[in-house]
């Protein structure tokens, strides 16, 4: 769907979208507004979401020292989710911000305030994919159900964060790893202090790389008056930065040695690898980081992908020794 607003020579292109991307070349043209209102133009984001899931159900994995089909069936079951509830969630971000993103140079192009969907259609787009969503939740358990249910609570409040708190990237870190929690349960059937630590390890990388996102807009930001750690730090980010990584590195190692505790000393080691690995790649991400170079702010924050990666690779070695 689309108005005279959408021109021949964008068609309805999201400005800061990966050029070339699958859904501008080749998606059926009637379903391009839709994935791009689900993201699915910038897969970042989908990646974001999904490798706290793959960290929580390889480090149970690692824990019970065994990869079982079930496993990996939560891996793959978790890309859908992802890929279907990141697209959810930011159908629902741009329902709430449509009025803003109509404000800001790098949102404005995006369907809704470009007038490419309606807010009606958003709705009716954004129930369906949370329905498939679900179907795939009912394979992971009980109390992986509970989780996942529970989830769409710290997703509907993070929209509204920016309006009412310097730390809306808190929110946003509260409902982006919480499949940590929910695939560590769907694999170990049960909640310990290991994923509690690492849902926490991934709040604070999603404050690492969210306030370096959040750079981007901060101009646009000051004028509306929406807050962000961005406007809150300042010329003081890397300072804060520094103290989300080491927090992040932490955490990440208590997740560890919690979950290992039972397994050999090798299997620890490679698992500590992921926090160390992980580590390094956000110390990267520092020496190159401009503040006021966008550009550079979005390449950072899109490299956060293979920030997490890493992490993953680790702990998916420490399953197999």
């Amino acid at each position: 769907m689309t108005d005279e607003r959408t021109t021949p020579e964008t068609d309805g292109q999201v400005f800061d979208a990966v050029k070339g991307n699958w859904v501008d070349t080749l998606a059926p043209a009637w379903t391009r507004p839709y994935l791009r209102l689900s993201r699915a133009d910038r897969p970042v984001g989908t990646w974001l979401l999904l490798i706290p899931t793959w960290w929580g159900a390889l480090l149970a994995a690692s824990s019970a020292g065994e990869m079982t089909l079930r496993t990996v069936w939560i891996l793959i079951a978790s890309a859908l989710g992802a890929f279907l509830m990141r697209g959810a969630g930011c159908t629902w971000n741009d329902i709430t911000d449509r009025h803003i993103d109509a404000s800001v140079a790098r949102t404005k192009s995006r369907p809704i305030p470009s007038g490419q969907v309606s807010v009606k259609r958003a709705l009716g787009w954004m129930g369906l994919q949370c329905l498939l969503a679900f179907f795939i939740l009912l394979t992971f358990g009980k109390l992986a159900i509970v989780l996942g249910i529970a989830s769409l609570l710290p997703v509907a409040i993070y929209p509204f964060a920016k309006r009412f708190t310097w730390w809306p990237q808190i929110f946003l870190g509260l409902a982006f790893n919480w499949g940590a929690l929910l695939a560590y349960a769907a694999v170990a059937g049960e909640i310990n202090s290991a994923p509690v630590f690492l849902y926490l390890s991934g709040i604070a990388w999603t404050l690492f790389y969210d306030t370096i996102y959040a750079h981007q807009d901060k101009d646009d930001d000051a004028l509306i008056g929406v807050k962000s750690t961005a406007r809150l730090f300042g010329d003081n980010t890397a300072v804060w930065l520094k103290r989300f990584l080491i927090v992040t590195v932490l955490l990440m190692a208590a997740a560890v040695i919690e979950a290992l505790s039972g397994r050999s000393l090798l299997a620890t080691v490679i698992a500590i690898g992921a926090p160390w690995g992980m580590g390094w790649h956000l110390v990267w991400q520092m020496t190159r980081l401009d503040i006021n170079d966008p550009d550079t702010c979005l390449r950072l924050f899109r490299s956060n992908r293979n920030a997490g990666l890493i992490a993953a690779l680790f702990f998916a070695a420490s399953v197999f020794v």
